[in-house]
């Protein structure tokens, strides 16, 4: 971290690349570094220049006569190898390269790339870029705006990470009109050495920064980003970490051997990592600055420590002189997670003794258009008093009475002596201005919109309920992990790469899966004695690697009680199939003895290059070709992962017991999730699998599997893939 450090704040820099020519990238950075008045050394390099903006200029780094911390790399890439090699001779703890024309450009930029990745690896030297816009600390100690862009943000205590040069510019610009500070500020580009992982470790341990805010469009260590973001976001010390993510609606996956290759498509993989660090995703710039303001809102205890304002839970109370944006606010409370407080009848009684009769004096609590800010102040201490009030949302309109600055004032008077959070919305700009500029001054959250505050709130008790998740002990199985690679190894070896029921069955019964009995008929007569010996009912199935989607062929027969209906079901399942694909090779028809009833949930797994095993859960059968009501986590996955995963499904009431239907063993569902993770961990010839359905019987009964299907892969062939 101190090589990091060291590119945040240095004690010297150099300008490798510095131009006497305004308008050229290497004069810019070297004028912004030199009139954001920057606290350290500033060295230009030019061998053809006596001075840049009036600095002595060096022909090379290693002239300088001091120490150096940072370079900055403005050359052309086949200069820039050369101006590496000098820097690290030279001693310097960090490189920013700024210049462009590497990986981005092809394989020649590539390899030049991968070369000074290789140089500073070497000498222990942090390299950020190449391809970016540079970086920025406007902390009044240090003063370096080491970038392209000639704005230097004020200092503050939330920084910025963007793999985008031209959105920080942007984000800069938009950050200015808002009155907004940072404490880092840093482009990391094509991220060849430094990156989003290493950037945040470093953030969290900056006593100067309280919330990250990222910028992303590809994650390349993603096992270990969940594992190390979870420490960040949940530790002894949690920092908020948000994340915009470009390519939300990209197409999904090409595969669709199985349900889950066809559901999972990248964006899954994000949105699995990013809930299982703990990471709250947000849509647009506008929602990112504005959950930043709400999480970088603190508070300090009568002992002087400061503390984040998170709510305890999700129930609101609403405060506003009018009563349009106090229905809009209250829609959007109920559509971000969050309730309406029920206000207790003692406070009730306060709001009625200080409030007019016209006023509304339940939640939303309308304090009238002509209301002050006495009115305000003393509705607000009212409703966030209130036991049963996690956090209160204050709205004020201009009115020709309303004095938006004292009204601020009394908000802050309130706030200070509570620690739930309170966000306002100050609706206009003009005639509330000064009333906004003073709750940004105090650090207090205000938002232009009552919904912005309100999508804002929830984004806070989604923070609260990653904090304050339980955590349940673990569980622990035995397997029989040899005899599942031994089947794995002689499908590989017989070519068999579309596994069904059969070896299918076998491998998850070696990982405490519940499987119906299940075995193979060659013909009507055989089917009928093999259904005859399980014990009637039975399920047929036909077995064909070229017929994945069995119903759809016509290839599932259920319910079937006598011999007579077995033989009966054995030629008509034989006779579709041929008719589905006369090409098909048909291996016989599998006779499943008949599990219990029982809710039919799907449970499958995609391996993504890069990033592992995705697993998938959901309600399934044909529910999750209809409703596509599935979510998704990376294994490995413990028992808490689990059952989340299992309350994310919008349907899990179903589970629970609804409307007379008996509760389903969900913890028998957890079990399969952690079983069917830790078998995606150990065979990583498994490329694809889908356990559907799998009947979830009533509570303490357990789970049966009633149909799988798997994808192997070589080793070799997932390289080349």
């Amino acid at each position: 971290m101190e090589r990091i450090d060291a590119i945040f704040s240095p004690q010297s820099v150099a300008v490798v690349g510095a131009s006497t020519t305004p308008g050229k990238v290497g004069h810019d950075i070297f004028a912004n570094i030199l009139r954001g008045r920057y606290q350290g050394t500033l060295y230009p390099v030019n061998p053809t220049a006596r001075s840049v903006l009036s600095v002595r200029a060096y022909a090379s780094i290693t002239e300088i006569p001091d120490t150096v911390d940072l370079a900055m790399i403005i050359l052309p890439p086949n200069r820039a190898v050369g101006a590496i090699e000098e820097a690290i001779r030279k001693g310097v703890k960090g490189v920013v390269v700024v210049s462009a024309g590497f990986r981005e450009v092809g394989a020649e930029g590539r390899a030049i790339e991968d070369r000074l990745v290789a140089m500073c690896r070497e000498a222990g030297v942090r390299m950020v870029g190449p391809n970016c816009l540079g970086v920025i600390n406007p902390h009044a100690s240090v003063r370096l705006n080491a970038s392209f862009s000639a704005r230097m943000p004020n200092p503050g205590n939330i920084s910025f990470i963007s793999q985008s040069g031209a959105l920080c510019t942007a984000v800069l610009d938009f950050a200015a009109a808002r009155d907004f500070g940072f404490s880092k500020f840093i482009s990391i580009g094509n991220k060849a050495d430094v990156d989003e992982l290493d950037l945040l470790q470093y953030l969290h341990q900056d006593l100067d920064t309280d919330v990250i805010m990222l910028y992303v469009e590809e994650l390349r260590r993603g096992s270990s980003f969940v594992k190390t973001v979870k420490e960040i976001t949940s530790g002894d010390r949690p920092t908020p970490v948000l994340v915009i993510k470009s390519g939300r609606t990209s197409a999904g996956a090409e595969a669709a051997a199985s349900h889950t290759g066809a559901l999972a498509g990248t964006e899954a993989v994000y949105d699995a990592i990013f809930e299982q660090a703990g990471v709250i995703r947000v849509d647009t710039i506008d929602e990112l600055f504005d959950f930043a303001n709400a999480f970088a809102f603190k508070s300090e205890s009568r002992l002087g420590k400061i503390t984040r304002r998170i709510p305890n839970g999700n129930r609101v109370a609403i405060v506003t002189n009018a009563g349009g944006p106090g229905i809009v606010a209250t829609d959007m409370t109920v559509s971000s997670g969050l309730q309406l407080a029920q206000l207790a009848p003692e406070t009730v009684e306060v709001l009625a003794s200080h409030l007019p009769s016209t006023a509304n004096i339940h939640n939303p609590v309308d304090v009238i258009g002509d209301a002050t800010q006495d009115r305000y102040e003393n509705a607000l201490a009212a409703v966030i008093k209130d036991q049963g009030v996690d956090g209160a949302l204050v709205i004020l309109t201009p009115q020709s009475m309303t004095n938006a600055l004292e009204t601020a004032k009394a908000i802050t008077k309130v706030a200070r002596h509570s620690h739930k959070p309170i966000l306002s919305s100050f609706m206009g700009i003009v005639d509330v201005s000064a009333g906004v500029q003073y709750l940004q001054g105090q650090g207090y959250p205000v938002y232009r919109f009552p919904e912005n505050a309100a999508k804002s709130f929830g984004a806070l008790y989604r923070y609260s309920q990653w904090l304050n998740r339980q955590k349940m002990a673990p569980l622990r199985f035995t397997y029989d992990v040899d005899k599942a690679r031994g089947i794995i190894e002689d499908c590989l070896k017989a070519g068999q790469t579309a596994i069904g029921e059969l070896e299918g069955a076998q491998i998850l019964e070696c990982y405490g899966f519940d499987v119906s009995p299940t075995r193979l008929a060659r013909d009507a007569e055989g089917a009928a004695d093999l259904a005859e010996t399980m014990g009637f009912p039975v399920v047929m199935k036909i077995v064909s690697p070229q017929i994945l989607h069995k119903s759809d062929a016509g290839g599932v027969v259920v319910g079937i009680e006598d011999r007579e209906a077995a033989r009966a079901a054995y030629d008509r399942i034989i006779a579709n199939a041929r008719h589905y694909d006369p090409d098909a090779d048909i291996n016989g028809v599998l006779v499943v003895k008949m599990a219990p009833a029982g809710q039919e949930v799907i449970l499958g797994m995609n391996r993504y290059p890069g990033f592992g095993p995705l697993l998938m859960f959901g309600f399934g059968g044909i529910f999750v070709e209809v409703f596509k009501d599935v979510t998704f986590r990376l294994a490995p996955i413990g028992r808490n992962e689990a059952r989340r995963m299992l309350n994310a499904v919008r349907a899990v009431k179903l589970l629970k017991g609804f409307r007379g239907t008996p509760a389903a063993d969900t913890e028998a569902i957890e079990q399969a999730l952690v079983r069917l993770s830790d078998l995606a961990m150990h065979h990583p010839e498994i490329v694809e699998l889908d356990i559907n359905p799998m009947l979830a019987h009533p509570q303490g009964e357990g789970v049966t599997v009633a149909d799988c299907r798997m994808i192997l892969q070589t080793a070799e062939d997932q390289a080349q893939s």
